[in-house]
């Protein structure tokens, strides 16, 4: 059969639509929100359900096809798309069931977060997810899952019982604690290394109303704000989650802000945050009681589909007076208006008393989290913003660790992923070897099965 046959059996064979080049919708459905990415794959395959993704798995490895999955699309570094390959595009899978006794949900992988955020919160329900309400829940969860109530309820990966894994042979598996149980360890942090999910089980938690938002400091305050920062942040009770840095204003002016969640007693967060919100002389103060789906949009505006992206991060070793030197040094000095760096995170409380090797994702022990999130519009600009989060990332690496949270990495070869996954690098590789000794599933931050070793790091 020639290529063009099967490639016409093989659409007609699944239930989803798909796009070849050429095709009306094609060039729609192959552009991701990172603009810097720009590939075509040979066959997009938007499947309708689980028999879809089967047959876009038998299909690609019979045809030696590299093959992409795509949740949401959010990976910086563009993993969700493919050249000349096959892009599972999961984004028609949305189904969703609510369980309000049980305090589980069981979603299907096409799903976002402020959709996933808007059935639980129908309950009084939610779980730790991400803090952009158009990342996909998968990719977000595969990679650790950091979020508003990590603190309280443990990140993303913490909160997962169950998933439907779609394996390189084709089989779908269940994995939890009792079925596959070694699966179900590798796909809570080991990326996509292992197979597609559809669908995913988690447990919820009661949230109602909370207190959040930012508190805004002329970018020039950097250095005060970020010595404040650290001790506060050291007495934080698991109800409260900050993050913060440098950043532009719509209108244009540089600011660097503290934004903070409080889940929990709206009077015992208000004495709480008391102290941030009255240190030094703020420009400006959103800090309110909202919904959490309100809280879950309030970083949408400042990151629109289309802009060119390109990010750096690690762990930081020690938030020390010289590594805060820095950060105020490097702060509102971003060639672009978009940019969100540098930027840290906190990470405490419950995410943080789970064992390094009791999930795949091994960073638990480590108070900030560093990030330089590049944003712009114009490819012109590409050269001089990528060089900027270099050299501001490069500027912190004596205050880092190797090993990074994955969501936010934009470049990196296998090096990485050894530093990423840290003590359970192994132990995912010969996990791999075992669901996927030929590294079908090769398109992701990637654990080749067996020993292969790494090639060098790219900057």
């Amino acid at each position: 059969m020639s290529r063009q046959a099967s490639m016409q059996k093989f659409r007609e064979s699944i239930r989803g639509q798909s796009f070849c080049p050429g095709d009306s919708g094609y060039d729609a459905a192959r552009v991701i929100p990172n603009g810097m990415i720009d590939r075509r794959p040979a066959v997009i395959a938007r499947v309708a359900g689980v028999a879809d993704v089967i047959e876009c798995v038998r299909f690609a490895r019979e045809n030696d096809l590299p093959l992409s999955v795509r949740g949401g699309g959010h990976s910086v570094a563009g993993k969700s798309i493919c050249d000349g390959g096959l892009m599972v595009d999961l984004s028609g899978m949305k189904g969703m069931r609510v369980d309000p006794v049980r305090r589980t949900a069981r979603a299907q992988t096409g799903l976002k977060l402020g959709e996933f955020d808007r059935e639980t919160q129908a309950f009084g329900l939610a779980t730790t997810l991400g803090v952009v309400s158009a990342t996909g829940i998968a990719g977000l969860t595969l990679g650790g899952g950091w979020g508003h109530l990590h603190a309280k309820y443990g990140l993303a990966v913490d909160n997962v019982i169950g998933a439907d894994v779609v394996t390189a042979d084709g089989r779908l598996l269940i994995a939890n604690a009792s079925e596959n149980a070694d699966l179900f360890w590798g796909i809570r942090g080991g990326s996509g290394n292992f197979g597609i999910l559809t669908s995913l089980e988690y447990r919820l938690h009661e949230v109602g109303t909370v207190l959040a938002g930012a508190v805004f400091h002329p970018v020039t305050k950097a250095k005060d704000l970020l010595r404040f920062w650290r001790d506060y942040a050291a007495e934080s009770p698991d109800e409260l989650v900050t993050q913060g840095g440098a950043f532009c204003l719509p209108d244009g002016t540089p600011v660097f802000a503290i934004a903070a969640c409080y889940c929990g007693d709206l009077a015992a967060g208000e004495h709480v945050l008391k102290p941030l919100r009255s240190f030094g002389s703020p420009i400006a103060d959103n800090v309110a009681p909202m919904s959490y789906v309100q809280l879950q949009s309030m970083f949408d505006p400042f990151f629109p589909p289309g802009r060119l992206t390109y990010v750096k991060s690690n762990f930081i070793r020690d938030l020390s007076d010289d590594a805060i030197e820095i950060l105020a040094s490097y702060s509102g000095k971003s060639p672009s208006p978009y940019t969100f760096g540098p930027f840290i995170e906190h990470w405490h409380g419950a995410a943080t008393r789970v064992a390094p090797t009791d999930t795949a994702f091994p960073h638990r022990q480590y108070d900030f989290n560093f990030f330089a999130w590049s944003n712009w519009v114009n490819a012109s600009d590409s050269e001089k913003n990528i060089q900027w989060t270099r050299e501001c990332w490069q500027a912190m690496q004596p205050h880092l660790i190797a090993g990074a949270y994955g969501n936010y990495i934009a470049d990196e070869g296998a090096t990485f992923a050894r530093e990423a996954y840290g003590p359970n690098y192994d132990q995912l590789s010969e996990l791999k070897r075992k669901y996927d000794p030929t590294n079908f599933f090769r398109l992701n931050h990637n654990i080749p099965p067996g020993s292969e070793e790494p090639v060098a790091k790219s900057a």
